[in-house]
């Protein structure tokens, strides 16, 4: 048990969001030790565990309200003025052998994505964590083991050099020769920011009945650098300011079942990643004759930005990465433990949500702690209510995060999407006070809670569906009023309210009151090949 004081704080994982994590404790006066892995970050030479160079995000409001949040002056302006705008997608393709780019606004009123290399920001934030006099970074340290029962953990020095240790902690001869010296680090709570493969939640849930569910999807990813625009056979349409296409846009060359995207970079190149079926990986590299045609008749006009020679050669060179998905319940164990980001919920990357909903993981869990006393009860309860409160959430997003592959795969050409896409963004803009957003726009343009926004975006898409069929159903009803006809039952429905509401709101049946019998009525019959009641929309006879 750490001794009396300042609360202890253990932060395992320097990455975005362990970095925000160890800012929010140092600001609420805790004695905060963070330990990572991997070399200092901020140091060119460290390989990142993906064992890609370099990779460009999309932050959107949750993450900059994380980091506004901070209490950290100036923060958010450093980061911002390292980004790149990214008004829309631009959808690529090719028509009558000519390349095609179709640019989609990401939201009616003009709200935007920002661009932003990973390593650029983990280098901001954690520079202005070093610079607090209550908190000790630790590289090159695994974690060994961590018993959130006794509240003590145990690292591993990765480096040739002695480790780094802290006031108190305790060093062990590990067994195995081959293994460095072990130290031991009391602590009153641990965050686990430590990604996707988490070893404090995999200690965590020796202590916690941890309900855990781990997929991979069929899809291999890879990356790839366009390069500054060198000449006229390097660029798009789009482009402009030495940027190869367009620099505000993420740019998404979409088929069935893979796509290709591009990131833009400050220094105007783009970070790339190719997304696609396992199956097309190992035929890619067993026949390298169909490599360029591949990608010249998947994605038109790629090979050309990035080089026919450089394409075949990132291909060789970069690794490719399967996708994971994670959810887990509950994310802590008593006044002692937590995890958050990847650890907690690590999801494909579709939504660009990865980040910023492990940064918004920061903020939650703070405002929780916050509204509690600042003493072991207090952290208890505030951990329970974050879980209970952040779990939903992350198991929405995860699951809206997959359901965006397949929108940005083929969705972003469909008819019905643009359409609905459409309508939404009149309503948004022109009549606000029906409350209708893209689902988009709540995601990434609001602090709405996830699980909140697929019940909106639910209750939206059962109106807009309403709509439509009160555009079929309203001419039939009028010839049935008029010819004094009775119809069969048109509309089998589910036995539930606010389906009835909700069509009774749309169609505004009788909403006159001249008729002494309503033109819509509902009934209830049983069906015995079912067996349980139906409820019926019946077009009834108008009376003389």
């Amino acid at each position: 048990m750490a001794n009396s004081g300042p609360t202890k704080c253990l932060v395992i994982g320097a990455g975005p969001v362990g970095a925000l994590a160890a800012l929010y404790a140092a600001r609420r006066g805790w004695d905060v030790e963070v330990y990572e892995l991997r070399g200092d970050l901020r140091d060119e030479s460290t390989t990142p565990l993906n064992f890609t160079k370099s990779i460009n995000l999309a932050l959107s409001e949750r993450g900059i309200n994380a980091m506004r949040q901070s209490g950290s002056n100036g923060l958010l302006e450093t980061v911002l003025s390292e980004t790149v705008p990214m008004y829309g997608r631009m959808i690529h393709g090719k028509a009558s052998a000519q390349l095609t780019e179709e640019s989609q606004q990401y939201d009616v009123h003009g709200r935007f994505l920002r661009a932003v290399d990973r390593a650029i920001l983990n280098k901001v934030l954690l520079d202005e964590v070093e610079a607090l006099s209550n908190v000790k970074l630790h590289f090159n340290q695994k974690l060994t083991g961590a018993d959130v029962r006794k509240r003590k953990a145990w690292f591993e020095q990765q480096a040739s050099r002695k480790p780094q240790t802290a006031d108190g902690a305790r060093f062990h001869q590990a067994q195995d020769a081959s293994r460095s010296e072990e130290i031991e680090v009391d602590f009153d709570v641990i965050l686990g920011c430590d990604g996707a493969h988490s070893s404090v939640r995999y200690h965590m849930m020796k202590s916690v009945r941890m309900n855990f569910e781990q997929n991979y999807i069929d899809t291999l990813w890879c990356e790839f650098t366009i390069q500054p625009a060198i000449s006229a056979s390097h660029m798009t349409p789009s482009a402009r300011d030495g940027f190869a296409t367009s620099p505000n846009h993420l740019h998404i060359w979409p088929q069935s079942d893979k796509m290709f995207i591009a990131i833009p970079s400050t220094d105007k190149s783009f970070t790339c990643t190719f997304f696609a079926p396992a199956a097309d990986f190992t035929s890619l590299e067993k026949y390298p004759d169909g490599f360029l045609p591949f990608f010249q008749a998947n994605f038109p006009g790629v090979a050309d930005l990035v080089g026919h020679a450089e394409l075949r050669k990132q291909f060789h060179d970069n690794p490719h990465l399967p996708l994971i998905s994670i959810k887990c319940s509950p994310h802590h164990y008593g006044s002692a433990g937590v995890i958050l980001g990847d650890a907690a919920h690590a999801m494909v990357p579709f939504y660009g949500q990865g980040m910023n909903a492990g940064l918004e993981d920061v903020r939650v869990l703070f405002e929780h702690l916050d509204a509690h006393p600042s003493n072991t009860q207090g952290r208890a309860k505030a951990l329970e209510t974050y879980t209970a409160e952040r779990v939903p959430d992350a198991h929405t997003i995860n699951d809206l995060a997959l359901a965006n592959y397949w929108e940005m795969h083929a969705g972003v050409t469909s008819p019905l999407y643009l359409f609905r896409k459409k309508v939404e963004e009149f309503l948004s803009d022109k009549l606000p006070v029906t409350g209708f957003a893209t689902q988009y726009s709540r995601v990434s343009f609001s602090n709405q809670r996830y699980s909140e926004v697929a019940k909106a975006v639910d209750r939206q898409g059962k109106i807009l569906l309403g709509g439509m069929l009160g555009t079929v159903l309203l001419p039939i009803i009028g010839w049935a009023a008029c010819c004094g006809s009775s119809l069969p039952p048109l509309l089998p429905l589910p036995d539930n309210e606010e389906y009835r509401e909700l069509l009774d709101e749309i169609l505004e049946a009788d909403s006159d009151g001249e008729m002494e019998e309503p033109l819509l009525r509902w009934e209830r019959e049983e069906r015995a090949d079912l067996g349980f009641p139906e409820t019926r929309l019946r077009v009834a006879k108008a009376s003389p």
